[in-house]
């Protein structure tokens, strides 16, 4: 059966930021019998890459990004059973841990990095904000993470970055844990200063960012 028109509509809910649609989408697409990683793959992940281009080019913003962002959480969380079930799921690019640091409830910009890395490919576990800085790090020891993402949306809350990489120190963790940092107040320069591996200002470059790092450690 060719299922064209469905992951066209598919990638079509995702540009739209139409959450419900994406859901609807993704619980119609099971009950049709399609395959949930072409789904993934040729639908919505071709939605979120064309949404990733626009907001690179100044031609969406981020009300619509959040939306577009939702609408593939919505539709991953519905086809990720099916996915699991049938051992269908990608080989990862890499493990995730990410979340807003401890002391800072701002999580919008973490939670479309998320998404992003999860369309992109990554095995991703988001810890929300307000994350208290040692659960990061027991957290990458559960999770065989390769990558902990830390944002910060508060010049108050940014010495809670450099606190995660002294607890990954102090465990041993950093020659094999990479770390990533991202936030509004953060600067290139900050994440140089307390040793971080990489900087992204934006969702785009984060997964850009994350790519990189995976691809140094292998």
């Amino acid at each position: 059966m060719d299922y064209g028109d469905l992951y066209e509509r598919m990638k079509q809910s995702v540009l739209d930021g139409d959450i419900e649609e994406a859901g609807r989408l993704a619980e119609e697409s099971l009950s049709m019998g399609a395959p949930a990683l072409d789904a993934v793959d040729m639908g919505y992940v071709k939605g979120i890459e064309e949404v990733g281009s626009l907001f690179e080019k100044g031609e969406m913003f981020l009300p619509e990004l959040v939306a577009s962002a939702e609408a593939m959480k919505s539709a991953l969380g519905i086809l990720k059973p099916s996915m699991e079930k049938a051992a269908t799921g990608r080989k990862a690019l890499g493990r995730v841990v990410i979340g807003t640091v401890k002391g800072d409830i701002h999580d919008i910009g973490k939670t479309i990095v998320g998404s992003m890395l999860v369309a992109s490919g990554f095995d991703v576990l988001d810890l929300g904000a307000d994350v208290d800085s040692r659960l990061f790090v027991d957290k990458a020891k559960e999770f065989d993470a390769d990558i902990v993402g830390l944002s910060a949306l508060l010049t108050t809350t940014m010495p809670a970055q450099r606190e995660v990489l002294r607890i990954l120190e102090k465990e041993g963790l950093r020659g094999r844990v990479k770390v990533l940092v991202g936030g509004a107040p953060v600067t290139e320069k900050w994440a140089v200063e307390i040793g971080a591996d990489g900087y992204a200002e934006d969702a785009i470059r984060a997964v850009s960012a994350a790519k990189r790092l995976v691809g140094d450690a292998q």
